[in-house]
């Protein structure tokens, strides 16, 4: 008996040292939170996405969840609640009483991130004795201040603010990690990830959407790909997707507006995919931009078995080079000029351009498209490759491929990320331009060039995306599509593009636009996707600071010389300095004698002090541009 006493009473001792240990331990890390950095972890804030002037895309909030806990609720006021509830919340009222009604579950949510202004009208409420039953939960939210721009780009959260499209998801670790050590905390604050510094220009990318928006309602189109990319360094511009969604209510549009089109989709891409394959037949040495190739309306091979291979093309275009076939875009030249390359180093080519392989930008899902090797290729592989035929493409392949033209050859890897910075402000991820390797010589580039600027003179398919005073190297394309159900081509599915790099003796900019099943009365690039192009184009360049026409030009007379922009002169009275190029006002900046402010790019559309106001010593000078 007394053996068994002890036993008992040494169990017992033992848990209650077990227990005074645990609340030692307990109590000392109350009382010092910093002593076990390595276990104790809090929460942080998910870090900003930007565009390239530092402009909020995406950024943390607090956001509030709207739940019902059915005990609570009165049978007779909830029915009255739910009406009123309906309405501020955007729901259906029956909706909310049939799922109270049924009684399934005690606890059940209405809406989830809900913002504060109607959060907070649900509390006032509350204090006021309504919406027994109903209640409201503070959670961390994402807030995207300029709602549906880039939408596709930027992306949306879910539950637990965690990413799940786009950039949000892509660099989810990096905008949210896991969990801050409390060793890390710095001062004044709770912790934050990272900001996501964008390559886009929140302003051209604006304006390049409203284009595109028109452009889908003038054509009834299904969907519609705009993108614009800085040549000289790969970095993307703009990154238009139609149709978009608001990522701060994404559920309200249907899953299939939140499609990435541009990176995710692939198709043939028509007549455009000539640029790559001509530049790669002349730069494999198969013609020369002076060799001749005749069109009598079709391209015509027979196989050494008898197999007669024909493709039509849309005209009898006799003598072509190189340079006409561009600009009448003539599928019988395209065909005939690749039946001077071998297909295996044909092949290779268009591989070196980065076709089958995705761009590598900083997107999820991006499709690889589909350029099948030699081996593979039938007896009319080849010359259909060449007109863009039997080779399945993605928008950012294309613009990532144009590259090469627009930089003497080299290709740039697509950007869209440009850095990552520390909530401290400092840079700790770089992403410079990157050359990714030679594709073709620096002379066939620039005939390239050259020889697409055709494409936009009155002759060439694309010349309603020319511009007078810009040179522009213009391609135009008409796919047509693959009908699922036949699996042979379609009557009436098509896509519709343009690329154009400009300017094109020094280009800055290239512009891509594919407009993807147009229902309405035309379907050709050249008709439907040329004058989107060029009106794309002019808003670029009121945006930047690319020259024109009437812009100061470089000289030749034995020495080089540079006719000096007039800048803008204040004096006694302000001018009316509407409609004036930024480039013309950075002279008042070195004005000791006044102090000039300016904000935004491309042209002044509004000033202060008005015109003709009294400009004294030390006056302040307000302009805005866009």
């Amino acid at each position: 008996m007394k053996g068994r006493s002890w036993r008992y009473w040494t169990i017992i001792g033992a848990f209650s040292l077990f227990a005074l240990f645990v609340l030692y331990h307990y109590a000392a890390l109350a009382a010092h939170p910093n002593a076990d950095p390595e276990a104790q972890e809090i929460a942080i804030d998910r870090g900003n996405i930007v565009d390239r002037s530092g402009r909020i895309l995406a950024m943390d909030t607090a956001l509030y969840n709207v739940a019902v806990w059915r005990p609570e609720t009165d049978e007779k006021t909830f029915p009255t609640d739910a009406n009123r509830l309906a309405s501020m919340l955007g729901l259906d009222a029956a909706d909310i009483r049939g799922t109270w009604a049924n009684g399934s579950a005690d606890f059940f949510y209405l809406k989830k991130r809900v913002q504060p202004q109607v959060a907070k009208a649900i509390q006032a409420a509350k204090a006021n004795g309504d919406f027994q039953g109903v209640v409201v939960e503070k959670v961390s939210g994402r807030l995207y201040p300029e709602k549906s721009l880039a939408s596709h780009l930027v992306g949306f959260v879910g539950d637990g603010n965690r990413g799940l499209a786009g950039i949000e998801r892509k660099y989810d670790e990096q905008l949210l990690p896991d969990s801050v050590p409390f060793g890390q905390l710095k001062p004044g604050g709770r912790p934050r990830g990272d900001t996501v510094v964008l390559s886009i220009d929140a302003n051209i990318q604006y304006s390049l959407e409203e284009i595109a928006r028109q452009a889908m309602v003038d054509t009834k189109a299904h969907a519609l790909i705009l993108l614009a990319m800085d040549s000289r360094t790969g970095e993307m511009l703009a990154y238009v997707a139609l149709p978009d969604f608001d990522p701060n209510d994404y559920l309200a549009s249907p899953p299939e507006n939140w499609y990435d089109w541009p990176s995710v989709y692939a198709y043939e891409p028509g007549s455009v995919f000539k640029i790559f394959s001509l530049s790669s037949v002349v730069d494999l040495g198969g013609a020369t931009f002076s060799t001749i190739f005749y069109c009598d309306g079709a391209y015509h091979h027979t196989t050494p078995s008898g197999q007669v291979i024909t493709i039509k093309c849309l005209g009898v275009h006799g003598a072509v080079n190189i340079q006409r076939i561009l600009e009448v875009s003539c599928n019988a030249g395209a065909g005939y000029a690749s039946d001077t390359v071998d297909p295996l180093d044909f092949y290779t080519k268009l591989i070196s351009y980065g076709f089958g392989s995705p761009t590598g930008l900083a997107l999820p899902g991006e499709t690889a498209g589909l350029l099948r090797p030699p081996n593979q290729w039938s007896a009319r592989s080849k010359p259909t490759i060449a007109i863009g035929q039997e080779v399945l493409v993605s928008a950012l392949q294309m613009v990532s491929a144009a590259t090469a033209l627009a930089n003497g050859g080299v290709l740039l890897k697509p950007i869209v990320v440009e850095r990552l910075v520390d909530p401290a402000g400092k840079t700790v991820w770089d992403n410079p331009p990157q050359p990714l390797r030679r594709v073709i010589s620096p002379e066939v580039a620039a005939n390239m060039l050259k020889a697409m600027r055709t494409g936009s003179s009155l002759g060439g398919t694309g010349f309603r995306a020319g511009i007078p005073d810009v040179p522009m190297a213009v391609k135009t394309g008409t796919a047509q599509m693959i009908d699922p159900t036949t699996r042979a081509y379609s009557e009436k599915d098509y896509i519709a593009s343009t690329m154009a790099i400009f300017p094109a003796d020094a280009p800055r900019i290239i512009l891509y636009l594919a407009i993807i099943k147009p229902r309405g009365d035309q379907y050709y690039g050249g008709r439907i996707a040329a004058p989107v192009v060029r009106e794309a184009a002019e808003a670029i360049l009121g945006l930047t600071d690319i020259p024109r026409g009437d812009s100061p030009v470089a000289a030749h007379a034995g020495t080089v010389t540079v006719p000096a922009a007039v800048q803008v002169a204040v004096g006694a009275t302000m001018p009316d300095l509407t409609g004036t190029p930024k480039r013309l006002l950075l002279g008042l900046l070195g004005r000791k004698d006044l102090k000039v402010r300016l904000s935004g790019d491309g042209y002044v559309v509004k000033q202060s002090p008005a015109p003709g106001s009294p400009v004294a010593q030390g006056a302040e000078i307000d302009l805005e541009l866009k």
